[in-house]
């Protein structure tokens, strides 16, 4: 069994994916509002708010704080100005947007290849993004196929990646039959096993000394009653968090938790 070498993360991330919500400009500013409210100075840890694109330019350019930083939910593989209703890594970057989630299991659901995601993942990398690579399975198998195809994912995503990236990826582990289920269907200790797994294949991918320095996030159903025995017991380095993102006053509660 391969055995990741345990040391202190510098600092978690913690990721509220607000998806398409919330409807209105008015609430989303509502929400950052409460957020930022908090104090901050008992929070260790990275916080990346990920609102819908059409509300980046209102909150994060008039948001003067340091522990708070933006994230994308997507990035176009584009960098031709003529295409149409596509948002470009440089315009994100121009808006302060530090982080962009690729690859998550609702765009590969539409259809996403590997290939885009590549893409995807060296357009943000190289307008100075770190990139959130979601990776996952959509059921599990007695076989442990379900680990070929996760190997898959990061190999065909990362494997051609220049080495002067490897401090600028993340990734982010959201078993599908997990998300929107209400209940947390990975226990601490598959967490941790898969964690390690991860780190495997990314050794495999950068070298040790790179692959192990890869923060690994969890997704999939994250709430304040979960989200310690998460941290703890799966020993990740950071939480992607969907639904419960969007009720600023339980994404708070899951902060407190974990500190």
């Amino acid at each position: 069994m391969f055995k990741a070498k345990k040391t202190a993360p510098k600092s978690r991330i913690i990721v509220a994916n607000w998806k398409m919500n919330p409807v209105d400009l008015k609430e989303a500013k509502k929400t950052f509002a409460v957020i930022k409210r908090v104090n901050l100075a008992k929070i260790k840890d990275k916080i990346v708010i990920c609102p819908p694109s059409v509300y980046l330019s209102e909150l994060s350019l008039k948001y003067s704080g340091s522990k708070i930083v933006f994230g994308a939910q997507d990035v176009s593989t584009e960098i031709n100005p003529e295409s149409t209703g596509e948002v470009s890594a440089q315009i994100l970057k121009n808006l302060k947007v530090q982080y962009v989630i690729v690859g998550h299991s609702e765009r590969r659901r539409l259809g996403e290849p590997e290939e885009a995601i590549a893409q995807k993942i060296k357009m943000a990398l190289s307008a100075g993004m770190k990139v959130i690579l979601c990776v996952g399975e959509k059921t599990r198998d007695v076989n442990g196929e379900y680990l070929r195809f996760i190997e898959r994912q990061l190999r065909e995503d990362l494997g051609a990646l220049n080495k002067k990236f490897f401090s600028q990826i993340i990734i982010a582990y959201e078993p599908i039959w997990t998300i929107g289920s209400g209940k947390t269907s990975v226990d601490g200790h598959d967490l941790h096993q898969m964690n390690l797994f991860i780190k495997k294949v990314l050794v495999a991918i950068f070298g040790r000394k790179s692959g192990l320095e890869v923060p690994i996030l969890y997704g999939g159903s994250v709430d304040d009653e979960n989200a310690k025995q998460l941290i703890e017991f799966g020993e990740v380095s950071g939480l992607l968090i969907g639904r419960a993102s969007l009720n600023p006053y339980v994404f708070l509660k899951i902060l407190k938790a974990i500190n």
